[in-house]
């Protein structure tokens, strides 16, 4: 049996848990919306991850009284630059030099991880020895919450003891739905994943919209990651291999949300309590947790088979998704 305790740590975990795959999730949809399948999301979210870190730490390290402020436009802005450097990779491997899509992204998963398992350990060392690292001043600022939102009993505590990044993120899903359905360039940008080739003829420049949306929603996936080691680790740095278990998730809420950024806010809330539930029930074997932690990926599939089986347009993929476009051929 769950307590009311137990409920709200779960609400609580699920949120945490939900706003890293939340970022991800919403950068790929933007990525994906232009027809390119980039399966770097787990590397690009460690490049975010380590980024943010990185700025962080060196300027703490420069000055003897932090200010806030600056911390947090440090990390925001090293997580979303070399996350879109990591986006700008993709792009030029897959749009210019028309490599495979699906080996670009594994290659740049590879890659990122092993750029922030790498310069993560250099930091610890820096920092005096494994797991020293820490950006308190930093961390700090990112999980503040409104103090008189906070205190209003159980409400407040599920609701309202987040820092900005939660938020942030919700409004990012909402405002990123309105783009892509309601305003000219969204629509033109979808127009180059269903068909760039009509797209192409219609005067949208298919290249420069390919490049800029991979970009910007690599950039938002690594706010996944800034926000993971800023709120959920606290300003700290751990190989765990955590973060690429997230980006996969990322991935398989672009499935489960059928494409639609508004669809993710809930949808990633409801993967981190599934994954999270099991820590909050009693007796369940070993077994059985594993299997809880499988729910997310289960529900993705069985989301997956009931929109191909209805085959409503507006809940499949884009239709030139993976696909390279060569405009010698239109």
């Amino acid at each position: 049996m769950i307590t009311l305790s137990s409920l709200i740590s779960l609400l609580q975990a699920a949120i945490y848990f939900g706003t890293v795959i939340m970022f991800g999730s919403i950068g790929e949809i933007l990525t994906e919306k232009t027809g390119n399948l980039n399966l770097g999301v787990p590397g690009i979210m460690y490049l975010g991850s380590i980024a943010s870190l990185t700025g962080a730490f060196f300027y703490e390290r420069a000055v003897e009284t932090p200010n806030p402020i600056v911390c947090v436009i440090i990390a925001f802005l090293c997580a979303f630059l070399a996350s879109a450097l990591g986006g700008l990779i993709y792009s030029f491997l897959t749009i210019t030099l028309r490599a495979n899509q699906n080996v670009t992204g594994l290659a740049l998963t590879i890659f990122g991880s092993g750029v922030g398992n790498f310069f993560g350990g250099s930091l610890n060392k820096l920092a005096g020895g494994v797991g020293q690292i820490s950006v308190a001043a930093t961390s700090n600022a990112f999980r503040a919450n409104i103090p008189a939102l906070a205190s209003l009993g159980t409400f407040g505590n599920i609701f309202f003891s987040y820092g900005f990044l939660v938020y942030f993120a919700i409004i990012v899903a909402i405002v990123m739905q309105v783009f892509l359905s309601r305003t000219r360039t969204g629509l033109n940008l979808r127009a180059v994943g269903e068909n760039p080739a009509t797209a192409d003829a219609a005067g949208i420049n298919v290249t420069v919209y390919k490049y800029l949306a991979t970009c910007i929603g690599a950039g938002i996936c690594g706010l996944g990651g800034l926000y993971y080691v800023m709120d959920y680790t606290k300003g700290t740095w751990a190989n765990d291999g955590t973060i690429e278990g997230l980006g996969w998730l990322a991935l398989a809420l672009v499935i489960f949300t059928t494409w639609k950024s508004v669809n993710a806010i809930w949808g990633a809330y409801l993967f981190g309590i599934l994954y999270w539930m099991n820590f909050y029930m009693s007796g369940l074997t070993r077994s059985s947790q594993e299997i809880f932690k499988m729910l997310p990926y289960a529900i993705t599939i069985i989301v997956l088979i009931i929109t191909s089986l209805r085959r409503k347009k507006e809940n499949q993929p884009p239709a030139s998704l993976g696909l390279a476009y060569f405009r010698e051929e239109r």
